[in-house]
């Protein structure tokens, strides 16, 4: 038993209150030495009467360890607990401080869970389980108003977009095509910034209480949520509160000002006046990237100013959330601070963060909701589009991440393919529909949201920005209606199928060195199997089942299995989503 390769401790994601009455263990051991793992369990003040083993079961593994898990009903909501490590009939137990070779005598060392108290459970909004988001860039998606068009718009479409060129795309457009977002089969948009800025991608803010006229105004966005909220469709708008731009008022005071300026502690400035050395500003910026000027978070005028925003547009306009462009690069104390501005105004609001690595640290319940889910995106690319990972390397992708966040968590992580900064799906499948359609059926059975990048349900493609950044195709004689159908169909199975929004995720097989995977989703209403051929050639696949008899909801075929194993016959590069029973 290798005891240096265990690994718990009694927070984050290791024992964390999944609900009001419900605490979560997990444990991480050597991959493939323990054979059973129980949690040791019960009220420190009524330990005899209440202590239990609970089993506990491989939630993942990745290449190096296994991750178990298990969930403990504690009477009084408090809870001391250890756990029992098994290798055959070798036995240890393992304690806060140590490792025994015989039952703990007493309680006093093991781990605590103190107590649920009520304001310490993460609860992120419970309608994002069931959210499929349609990410909108507002200047590409269509031009439903020339007259607020800005000077040197070029026609729809009329040429290849640039990091400078505009061809009028606004909020009055997106509200003429709620009718093929509806069609679709979507139930939540996520914008790209709407407020004052220079550039065609606003994240150069100028103006955070302001709509950018080229788009319309309050009135036209309130219009637009309405619509959208008749429609079952929420709206999640971007917010920049890491950098404003540079014709940001205040920062435009502190140019022309310099220590004079009221505004100068507003900015991270390391020398005056404001230029740049050598391709390096003299003050602090996104990248280094002169048009945007990092904002000192931690100045109670600033703090206040963005506050103030992020409350107003929820009350003024009624939008669902926010999505926060860099938010690794802001202080903690500030994402604390905004959580509870932001829940008092709609404590339905989802918070989501733009960080592209582990984010554990983010999603303890007084930050974010989510993140964008790029370790996600990563394994899923590297699975089924680059083909750099086999299956089983795909499975330990995933797996690390699984066990890395408290499951309430994972049920609302966003999973994006692709977006504004990155090159489209269907590009980087070097335009192969077929790996394009395994990588987003997989998206749509996994855990979290699932998010499409306008344009990709009709086959748009593009490379990195600025090819990504395409004028939205509105002649349907060049959408592809088979590509289209596909994501209906998608979208339709996960809306009636709640395992496959809420159900637990746990593979049952991922090749070495092959593209077979299989895997379950599975609630307290239903069984799915799924099963993936992610291969040039036709396969069988085969695994061990409880249910005899399955249905393919895509489909409509039958399938039984015989002496608990079910084979599943898959086309090149095909699949099958398998209900259990008839």
């Amino acid at each position: 038993m290798f005891l240096e390769a265990i690994y718990h401790r009694p927070r984050k994601n290791w024992s964390y209150a999944y609900n009001g009455t419900t605490i979560h263990l997990r444990i991480r051991t050597k991959k493939d030495d323990l054979t059973e793992v129980y949690a040791l369990a019960g009220d420190k003040y009524l330990w005899d009467q209440t202590m239990e083993y609970i089993p506990m079961t491989k939630l993942s593994s990745d290449e190096m360890f296994d991750y178990w898990e298990c969930e403990a009903t504690p009477p009084y909501r408090r809870l001391k607990y250890g756990f029992l490590l098994q290798q055959g009939d070798e036995k240890r137990w393992m304690t806060e401080y140590d490792f025994l070779t015989e039952p703990p005598a007493n309680p006093d060392r093991l781990f605590e869970y103190p107590f649920i108290n009520p304001d310490d459970v993460f609860h992120p909004p419970a309608w994002v389980k069931d959210a499929i988001f349609y990410q909108i860039f507002p200047e590409r998606f269509a031009n439903g108003d020339t007259s607020n068009d800005p000077d040197g718009t070029l026609p729809w479409g009329s040429a290849e977009p640039t990091p400078k060129n505009f061809f009028g795309g606004d909020l009055q457009g997106v509200i003429d095509h709620l009718d093929h977002l509806s069609e679709l089969g979507v139930n939540a948009i996520y914008f790209t910034p709407l407020f004052t800025a220079t550039t065609n991608h606003k994240y150069d803010t100028e103006d955070y209480m302001e709509i950018d006229p080229q788009f319309g105004d309050k009135d036209t966005l309130k219009k637009l949520v309405d619509l959208c909220h008749a429609r079952g469709i929420r709206v999640l708008l971007d917010a920049v509160f890491n950098h404003s731009g540079r014709t940001f008022a205040p920062f435009v005071d502190v140019q022309k000002n310099g220590m004079n300026s009221k505004y100068k502690d507003w900015f991270y400035v390391r020398s005056l006046p404001l230029e740049v050395v050598d391709g390096i500003p003299t003050y602090d910026t996104f990248a280094f990237e002169p048009l945007m000027p990092k904002l000192n978070t931690e100045n109670p005028e600033v703090r206040a100013y963005l506050l103030k925003a992020a409350e107003y547009w929820i009350k003024e306009t009624g939008i669902d959330g926010w999505r926060l462009d860099v938010a690794n690069e802001v202080g903690h104390s500030f994402w604390r601070e905004f959580r509870q501005v932001v829940k008092k105004a709609n404590p339905d609001a989802y918070i989501l963060g733009e960080v592209w690595h582990e984010s554990s640290i983010w999603l303890e319940g007084d930050q974010f909701d989510a993140v964008m889910n790029y370790p996600f995106t990563n394994a899923v690319l590297d699975f089924f589009i680059n083909r750099t990972a086999d299956a089983e390397k795909f499975s330990f992708m995933l797996g690390k991440q699984l066990a890395g966040y408290p499951r309430q968590a994972s049920e609302v992580m966003f999973n994006l393919l692709d977006s504004h900064d990155t090159a489209r799906l269907l590009t980087q499948a070097n335009g192969d529909k077929r790996l394009m359609k395994l990588a987003a059926m997989f998206q749509f059975t996994y855990f979290g949201t699932p998010c499409i990048y306008y344009g990709d349900e009709i086959g748009m493609d593009g490379g990195h920005d600025p090819g990504c950044r395409k004028c939205m195709e509105w002649d349907e004689s060049k959408h592809d209606k088979d590509l289209f159908h596909f994501y209906q169909t998608l979208i339709q199975l996960r809306k009636e199928h709640s395992a496959l929004r809420t159900g637990t995720f746990k593979f049952l097989k991922a090749e070495k060195n092959g593209g077979k995977i299989a895997y379950l989703r599975e609630d307290d209403n239903e069984t799915i199997l799924i099963a993936v051929n992610n291969d040039k050639a036709g396969n069988t696949i085969t695994v061990p089942v409880q249910d005899q008899q399955w249905t393919n909801l895509w489909n409509g075929e039958g399938l039984s299995a015989k002496q608990g194993q079910l084979t599943v016959k898959l086309p090149a590069y095909g699949f099958a989503i398998l209900k259990a029973g008839q």
